[in-house]
């Protein structure tokens, strides 16, 4: 089973009547580059979230410390209109007003299927 289909399952208990998923991608809250410290500080200071966008909002669930796919609680939601992307470099950053989610550029075709179903994603270029 692929990584997104696990996503998926693991979100769909929490879906209301009638809400489908239409992107799901996985994150992490601190920086890459803080492992290059050391794992013990990036254990301590990560947390992985699942993020599982719907038609009518966005779920951000924790997903502990050790991985992005089994879902422990959720964490908080952000409206469906919230723009995600677009994705750049290696590592995206998305201020959620809570904190930030670094998203690796494997979920980039996710956060740009989210933003065109939205009507969120900027102009083209």
């Amino acid at each position: 089973m692929a990584v997104r289909d696990k996503m998926a399952a693991q979100a769909q208990p929490h879906l209301r009547e009638g809400e489908t998923i239409q992107a799901v991608f996985g994150s992490q809250t601190a920086s890459q580059y803080l492992f290059v410290a050391g794992w013990l500080p990036f254990i301590i200071v990560n947390k992985y979230r699942m993020v599982t966008v719907t038609n009518q909002r966005i779920i951000v669930f924790d997903t502990g410390r050790w991985g992005m796919v089994k879902v422990k609680s959720v964490a908080y939601e952000l409206p469906r209109t919230t723009q995600l992307g677009p994705g750049s470099k290696i590592w995206h950053v998305i201020n959620t007003g809570s904190e930030n989610l670094r998203v690796h550029r494997r979920f980039f075709k996710d956060l740009a299927e989210a933003d065109r179903l939205s009507g969120a994603a900027g102009p083209s270029a």
